[in-house]
């Protein structure tokens, strides 16, 4: 890169705005709804092996909590603007609750606020300034970790074994599927020029 690159660069990142946009807000949108269905889907297929993964070691299926983890983090890259994280993750647990699903309000609505809000909290650490690599994977992690948590908290019989196991397969799962995969995602969606107008766009066009 050169330092003219180097420049316009940072210049365009101390320039970004954190007043959302209609434009943020509908993407964001389309991104939670989207994940939403995908997450009611989720609730389905992984019926099964959720049950096979816990007889094998409980808490063991935690690993499968990364497909219900990973609106946050992409709202959260692309848009860029403080809330998206927790903005994208409640809308696309309202739209599973709608959707109707084998856990209720409390495993869906619920779970996904504070997955939000925990996810949230990744880039509050960097105060919505550095959306990274590294950022994304601490999201998907904190996804997990809330995740993780909420399921100890409304499980008091479980042991604490058992809740570890979880809580450390559910923050592996999001680093999976909600940090390297949506970075993927992310750096595929840059390359084909659909995010121009976001500063997720510009950045990625840079490196």
């Amino acid at each position: 890169m050169s330092s003219e690159q180097i420049s316009t660069k940072q210049s365009s990142t101390s320039s970004i705005s954190r007043r959302w946009r209609v434009v943020d807000i509908v993407v964001a949108s389309i991104i939670a709804v989207a994940s939403g269905v995908i997450f009611w889907g989720w609730d389905f297929v992984s019926a099964a092996p959720l049950d096979i993964f816990g007889a094998l070691t409980p808490g063991f299926e935690g690993i499968l909590n990364g497909m219900w983890l990973f609106a946050g983090p992409l709202a959260a890259i692309i848009v860029r603007k403080p809330g998206a994280a927790l903005y994208a993750e409640v809308i696309a647990a309202v739209i599973e609750t709608l959707l109707g699903n084998p856990w209720g309000i409390m495993g869906s609505l619920i779970v996904g606020i504070v997955q939000g809000l925990f996810t949230e909290l990744a880039f509050a650490v960097v105060l919505w300034k550095v959306y990274n690599l590294g950022t994304t994977l601490l999201a998907g992690a904190c996804a997990g970790l809330g995740c993780g948590l909420f399921y100890w908290f409304t499980n008091p019989a479980w042991s604490v074994m058992r809740a570890l196991v979880y809580t450390g397969t559910s923050i592996v799962s999001g680093v999976i599927l909600a940090g390297i995969m949506v970075w993927i995602i992310y750096k595929a969606l840059a390359a084909t020029g659909v995010l121009e107008r976001f500063a997720a766009g510009r950045a990625a066009a840079l490196v």
